[in-house]
C-alpha cells in the first residue's frame, strides 16, 4: 500500500510522467526547457500562453498532459483545438495509441461500447457524460455545443490561417467562441501552445484579453529583447542568462549554434525572430517603410489611363474584398478621383529577374507610364528555372500586354538568360530587350527606388494583380511559404538589412521596372531643362538684337 502511495505521489508530478512517457516513445530523456514547459502547463494560469520556438516538442507534450491530467481524475472533458482537422486526427490517433501502449494507462483505453474514433473517445472508467473524455477539432470546425473543462488550443495559429486581414479577423473569432465552452469552474483551464506565424500575432491579442504569456527562446535574447519579454521570459532563460550567453543556444540538446545558424538562414531573419525568437514585435508600422496603404488601386484600362489619379485613404474607399497582406491596421484604397482625359500611356516594360533551379522564382513585372504615374500591369513568377514553359509563357505576357521594352538582370549567367529567351521572341513577339546590371546592395536599391514612389503615392494597381499575386502563390507553394513569394508581403516587411526576406524575386523585378521610368522621367527632365534654356536664349538673343530680317531669296 505503501508502494502505491509513493507512486501515486510521484505521478502528481507531470515532469515525471512525462520521463516515462518519453522512455516509452524511446526519445532521451526531456531537455531542461521541456521540463520547463512541462511544469507550466501543469501548474500555470487559468488563462495562459505556452509560446515556446518551433520545434521544441509541445504538441507532443501536450498529448502527455492530456493523459496524464486524465490519469488523475477520469472524469474530466478535455477539448484540443488545432489548426487542421488532420492536425486534430493526428493528435487524437496518438493519445489513443499511448493508453494502449502504456502499462499506466491502459487501464484507460475505451470498452467496445464507448466513444473511440479520430475526432473523440472516452476514458474506460469515465461516468457517463453526453461530452466525450477528449474532443479534437479543427479550429474550423463547429465548436458550438462542445463543453469542457478543460481546453488546449495547440497552434491554432499557422502562416495558412494568418495571411489576410480577414482571415486574422475569422480566426480571432472562432477564439473568442472558447469562453461560451468552457465549464464555469474554479479549475477550468484554457491553454494556448504556440509560435507566432505573423507580426500580428492571435497571441498579442490574448494578452490584452488578460492571458499571462511566458516565452521559451531558441537562442539567449539580446539586452533589448530581454527588456521586452520582461518578466514573461521563461525563468529557465531569465534566471541563466549572462551577457556572455547572448546568441547562444538556450536548449542546445535540441538544436545546437549550427543547426540555428542554417533554420535562421532558411527562414530569413525576421521570420527566424518570429518563430525561434518569438519576437513579434517587429509590427511596428514604423519599420516597414514600404506602405500598401500608399498604394492607388484602381482597374487599369490596357491602352490609356486619366492624367491625373488622386490618392486617398479614407474608411470609405477601402478595399474589403481584396487579400491584404499588409501588418495590423494597412488597407488598400481607391483614389479620391481621377481628373482630366484619358490618354495613351507613354511607354511599358516588362522586367524579368531570372533565377536558375533552386526556391527563388523566376519573378516578371510589367509596368506603364504616364504623367510621373508608375501602373503595375501584370506581376507573376515561374518556379521552373529557365525552362521551355518558363521562357514561352514570358514571351505571352510580353505579346499580352503589348510590351515595348524587356529588361533582364543579367546578374545571372552573364546574360545566359537573355540568349536563351531571344529566340522565343524572335518566333512569338520580336522586341527590344535590354540586360541590367545590378551591383548595389539589393535591399538598399530596393528601398531607394520604391519608396519615394509609394510614399508619393505614384504607383497604381490593379485590383487583378492584387489577386492574381494572391491567388497564384498559394496554389503553386505550400500554404506555410506561399506568403513569402507574394509581391505585396514582400513590400509590406521590406526593410534595411540584409536577410529580411526569404525570396525576394518579384519585389526585385518591381525595383528594376519602376527604376527605369525614373531614369526615363530624369532624362525627359534633362531635354525638358535643355529646350527651356534654348528658348531662353533665344527670346534674349531676339530681345538684344530685334527681331531678324526675313532672308531675301535671290532668283537666278
Amino acid at each position: 500500500m505503501m508502494k502505491k502511495t509513493n507512486k501515486s505521489s510521484k505521478i502528481k508530478d507531470f515532469r515525471n510522467f512525462l520521463y516515462l512517457t518519453w522512455k516509452h516513445l524511446k526519445l532521451p530523456n526531456p531537455t531542461p526547457i521541456q521540463y520547463d514547459i512541462a511544469d507550466y502547463l501543469a501548474n500555470g494560469s487559468t488563462r495562459c500562453i505556452i509560446s515556446a520556438f518551433r520545434g521544441v516538442g509541445k504538441s507532443w507534450i501536450t498529448a502527455s498532459y492530456v493523459l496524464w491530467r486524465l490519469l488523475l481524475d477520469e472524469n474530466l472533458n478535455i477539448l484540443v483545438v488545432s489548426a487542421s482537422k488532420n492536425r486534430a486526427d493526428d493528435f487524437s490517433t496518438f493519445c489513443l495509441r499511448l493508453m494502449s501502449e502504456m502499462t499506466i494507462l491502459k487501464h484507460l483505453y475505451p470498452k467496445g461500447d464507448q466513444r473511440q474514433s479520430k475526432i473523440s473517445f472516452d476514458v474506460a472508467t469515465a461516468g457517463a457524460s453526453q461530452q466525450p473524455s477528449v474532443k479534437s477539432l479543427g479550429i474550423t470546425s463547429q465548436l458550438t455545443g462542445s463543453r469542457a473543462d478543460i481546453i488546449i488550443a495547440d497552434d491554432v495559429e499557422t502562416s495558412g490561417n494568418t495571411q489576410t486581414q480577414f482571415m486574422r479577423d475569422k480566426l480571432s473569432e472562432s477564439i473568442k467562441e472558447f469562453e461560451a465552452i468552457i465549464k464555469p469552474k474554479e479549475n477550468s483551464r484554457i491553454v494556448f501552445l504556440g509560435t507566432p506565424q505573423v507580426e500580428q500575432s492571435i497571441y498579442n491579442k490574448l494578452q490584452e484579453r488578460g492571458y499571462k504569456i511566458r516565452y521559451w527562446t531558441a537562442r539567449y535574447p539580446s539586452e533589448k529583447q530581454l527588456l521586452s519579454y520582461g518578466s514573461n521570459l521563461a525563468p529557465r532563460i531569465g534566471n541563466t542568462w549572462q551577457t556572455e550567453l547572448i546568441g547562444k543556444p538556450t536548449d542546445p540538446s535540441r538544436f545546437d549554434e549550427k543547426d540555428l545558424l542554417d533554420r535562421e538562414a532558411s527562414y530569413g531573419r525576421i521570420g527566424f525572430n518570429m518563430q525561434y525568437q518569438l519576437d513579434s514585435s517587429l509590427s511596428d508600422l514604423n519599420r516597414y517603410p514600404l506602405k500598401l496603404s500608399d498604394l492607388s488601386v484602381i482597374t487599369l484600362n490596357p491602352d490609356n489611363a486619366p492624367e491625373k489619379v488622386i490618392w486617398a485613404s479614407s474608411p470609405e474607399l477601402q478595399y474589403n474584398d481584396l487579400p491584404c497582406v499588409g501588418m495590423q491596421g494597412d488597407a488598400y484604397y481607391r483614389p479620391m478621383q481621377v481628373q482630366g482625359t484619358y490618354l495613351p500611356y507613354s511607354g511599358c516594360v516588362m522586367s524579368i529577374d531570372p533565377s536558375g533551379k533552386g526556391k527563388d522564382e523566376t519573378a516578371y513585372c510589367v509596368t506603364k507610364f504616364l504623367n510621373g504615374n508608375i501602373y503595375l500591369a501584370d506581376i507573376g513568377g515561374f518556379n521552373s528555372g529557365y525552362s521551355e514553359h518558363t521562357l514561352s509563357k514570358l514571351v505571352e505576357v510580353a505579346k499580352k500586354h503589348k510590351v515595348k521594352k524587356i529588361l533582364i538582370e543579367d546578374n545571372f549567367g552573364q546574360g545566359m538568360f537573355t540568349e536563351l529567351l531571344k529566340p522565343y521572341l524572335i518566333k512569338e513577339y520580336p522586341c527590344t530587350t535590354e540586360e541590367i546590371r545590378q551591383t548595389v546592395n539589393k535591399h538598399r536599391r530596393i528601398l531607394d527606388t520604391l519608396e519615394p514612389i509609394i510614399a508619393q503615392h505614384r504607383l497604381i494597381v490593379c485590383p487583378s494583380v492584387i489577386r492574381k499575386d494572391y491567388e497564384e502563390t498559394n496554389a503553386m507553394y505550400p500554404a506555410e511559404t506561399a506568403l513569402r513569394y507574394q509581391l505585396f508581403y514582400q513590400i509590406s516587411r521590406m526593410q534595411k538589412g540584409a536577410n529580411v526576406l526569404t525570396h525576394d524575386d518579384r519585389i526585385d523585378a518591381l525595383q528594376m521596372s519602376c527604376y527605369y521610368w525614373i531614369q526615363q522621367l530624369a532624362k525627359d527632365q534633362d531635354m525638358a531643362f535643355r529646350d527651356r534654356k534654348e528658348e531662353q536664349f533665344r527670346v534674349e538673343v531676339e530681345r538684344y538684337f530685334g527681331e531678324p530680317e526675313p532672308q531675301t531669296w535671290i532668283k537666278i
